[in-house]
């Protein structure tokens, strides 16, 4: 029988043959961290005995989720974590860089075939790199600071197919969230997924971190878009799946006809087609996050929102992923374009994401985000309502002041 590639890789790093639910202790090829996470592991790691970690060169600390630090406790965290990495020797992505998931991409922390941890349940994104990208706790973290090393179940996998070119105004978000209700929340519970299928092999490395950055949303432990189609700026060696490989279910979908999708409050997977909310008043729209903020979903924006201003009385806040992107973004007039719609750009970072600051809605309020999380109180606020969409959605939702199709104005 063949192999999946999370048995592949996990076979490829070992030196053993690998299968699903084999219990493996695998060397690690890089880690990371947040503010959120970074202190927690530091103490794990010095509660441990460590006074070194393992490789430095394998190690990176980022501040994205408080950032700029809204008070005193989060700042003395943020100066821990700032003392540690220039101790260790290994880089700290401080404030305004960007976010971890895409700051360790564009900082090439993580390539094709590598097992990679973060401290962060995003961190299956790194599988749109063909990477085995888990997130963790902080302590396990701790751990492999220690040794390099990390202990896991091989997870089983689910194969997800999908054929069909998107239609005008339908987005790698739309996709994810149509496959994430299908899937459910749990439905891949510590399982690994493959995106396989001409949609996939179309999409450059954005719309893939799109797709795989939603893993987390279905429980995966980790997941992979087929390498097939993948282009980098370096040369890479990709890990194919076997032909024989074996899956515990599979998913098929022609996606030729998909529309834009809305996930409703309080859950990623309450999902429908876009018809039943449209109308739905808005009073404030967010582009952003690991998500959702990258270049080509601002340039999504700004081709809606190009000479007109959004709807009198809705907020509409970007936070690009990188300092990169929105250097990019300044550089060919996108930044312009949004701002002088209205829309207010904030520091590169997690922004509203989290609900810690830079932009909690009020009470009664309505969200529409192109983040990937809409649970109750997730943008700070247990008393406003948040719905999940692509950012061509949340623009052109912001242009009318409710939920509108971008076909539309595209």
């Amino acid at each position: 029988m063949g192999k999946t590639i999370a048995e592949k890789i996990l076979s490829i790093k070992t030196g053993n043959d690998i299968k699903a639910n084999d219990i493996v202790i695998a060397p690690v090829d890089g880690i990371m961290a947040t503010d959120t996470t970074a202190p927690l592991s530091i103490k794990a790691f010095q509660s441990m005995g460590g006074s070194r970690v393992w490789n430095p060169e394998k190690c990176s600390f980022i501040i994205d989720h408080a950032a700029p630090a809204p008070n005193e406790r989060i700042a003395n965290l943020h100066q821990m974590m700032r003392d540690f990495a220039s101790e260790q020797g290994f880089p700290l992505y401080d404030i305004g860089e960007g976010i971890c998931h895409q700051v360790i991409m564009e900082k090439r922390h993580i390539k094709p075939g590598d097992i990679f941890m973060g401290a962060d349940s995003h961190t299956p994104t790194g599988g749109a790199l063909n990477a085995f990208a888990c997130g963790m706790g902080s302590t396990d973290l701790g751990a492999i600071m220690l040794t390099g090393k990390t202990w896991l179940k091989t997870p089983a996998t689910i194969k997800v197919i999908c054929n069909g070119i998107l239609q005008k105004g339908v987005h790698a978000k739309d996709l994810v969230l149509f496959l994430t209700g299908k899937i459910t929340i749990s439905g891949a519970t510590y399982l690994s997924v493959e995106f396989h299928g001409a949609t996939f092999e179309a999409m450059g490395l954005s719309d893939r971190m799109c797709v795989a950055n939603m893993l987390a949303e279905i429980g995966a432990k980790t997941g992979f878009i087929h390498p097939k189609g993948l282009k980098l700026d370096y040369d890479f060696d990709a890990v194919f799946p076997d032909d024989t490989a074996s899956y515990i279910k599979t998913f098929e979908f022609d996606v030729s006809d998909l529309h834009p999708q809305i996930a409703a409050p309080e859950s990623p997977d309450n999902v429908l087609n876009i018809d039943p909310h449209l109308g739905t008043k808005i009073n404030y729209a967010f582009i952003g996050t690991c998500g959702n903020g990258r270049l080509e979903d601002l340039h999504v924006a700004a081709a809606i929102l190009k000479g007109k201003k959004i709807k009198s009385g809705v907020r509409f806040i970007i936070a690009p992923a990188s300092r990169k992107v929105l250097l990019e973004a300044m550089l060919d007039g996108t930044a312009y374009t949004l701002v002088e719609a209205g829309a207010t750009i904030i520091n590169p970072g997690c922004g509203p994401c989290v609900g810690t600051h830079e932009g909690v809605p009020g009470n009664g309020e309505t969200v529409i985000s192109a983040a990937n999380r809409n649970f109750k109180g997730r943008m700070g606020n247990p008393h406003s309502d948040i719905y999940l969409a692509a950012p061509a959605t949340v623009a052109a939702s912001a242009l009318t002041g409710e939920i509108t199709n971008p076909a539309q104005l595209l």
